[in-house]
């Protein structure tokens, strides 16, 4: 019986070491796999050093095992070039002068009319300039000049403080000036000065322009000019609140960056106590004009 017990035992052993699946017998158990893990972890600690401190000739051998190209100097030169540095508000003294506008205006009084700006100065501290004026009938209609110290306060933007000089109409006046000026999100460029002069008169000026960029050098430039007063200077012609707006559009094609003929519609129209004025000498209170001049800056 013990005999029979044991041959039936050995053939039942027999039978499943037979018929189990191949694939089976070579599966690793739990604690086989835990070993293998730790040693694979163990042969690549061992290998981090080395990759570590490996030098040229040893990732051209192994680039040369993957089938890649080996990197040469060139490629390395390439992927890191000497990148030269840039001083940060350093003490050079640098300068830029731009006319922005030099044309002609149409009309029944047609003349020229311009407005150019500058600075010269340090990264930080500059002393600013700006003209602007007009002629009408071949005389000189219009004409300020400003002498500004402008301080940048944060990026893209300055406060600027200093004398403005208004030569034409009437008597000449002096302000003192106030204001900021700089880029606004969306690429809006504004100005806005506030001015003090004799006699308790005040006046605001706010000017903004946007350039629409229609190739990479034909560009469309819109721009407003608003003038305001907080009392009427009749012997100037001005009343007191809003006096001028002008709203203009020029087209121009930059030949080079620094130089661009341009073609431009102007609207511009007093109110208020400068339009009764304006009346009174048999003028217009407002007006369109075609305007063709030239942009350039150095």
């Amino acid at each position: 019986m013990r005999l029979a017990a044991t041959l039936r035992v050995t053939l039942a052993v027999g039978t499943l070491a037979v018929g189990w699946p191949a694939g089976a017998a070579a599966r690793p158990s739990p604690a086989q796999q835990d070993h293998a893990a730790h040693q694979e972890h163990e042969a690549q600690e061992a290998v981090e050093p080395a990759r570590e401190h490996a030098t040229p000739q040893d990732a051209r051998s192994l680039a040369e095992e993957a089938g890649l190209p080996a990197i040469t100097d060139a490629d390395r030169a390439a992927a890191f070039p000497d990148v030269g540095s840039h001083a940060v508000h350093d003490s050079a003294v640098h300068s830029f002068v731009l006319l922005d506008q030099l044309e002609w205006r149409g009309g029944e009084d047609g003349g020229a009319n311009w407005d150019n700006r500058g600075w010269i100065g340090y990264d930080r501290d500059r002393f600013w300039f700006r003209t602007e004026g007009e002629t009408a009938g071949g005389r000189l209609e219009d004409a300020e000049a400003h002498v500004l110290y402008g301080r940048a306060f944060a990026r893209w933007w300055d406060v600027v403080a200093g004398v403005r000089e208004d030569v034409r109409p009437g008597p000449s006046r002096t302000w003192a000036a106030i204001g900021i000026q700089g880029l606004a999100p969306y690429w809006f460029e504004l100005e806005a000065t506030a001015y003090v002069g004799a006699s308790g008169r005040t006046q605001v000026r706010i000017e903004g322009e946007y350039e629409l960029l229609l190739t990479n050098r034909v560009i469309l430039q819109p721009r407003v000019e608003m003038d305001l007063s907080g009392k009427a200077d009749p012997e100037r012609a001005l009343g007191s609140g809003l006096n001028r707006i002008e709203v203009g559009l020029r087209l121009r094609y930059e030949i080079r960056r620094e130089l661009a003929p341009y073609l431009g519609l102007i609207w511009t129209r007093t109110s208020g106590g400068t339009a009764d004025f304006a009346r009174a000498a048999g003028r217009e209170v407002g007006e369109t004009r075609l305007a063709g001049g030239l942009r350039f800056w150095f």
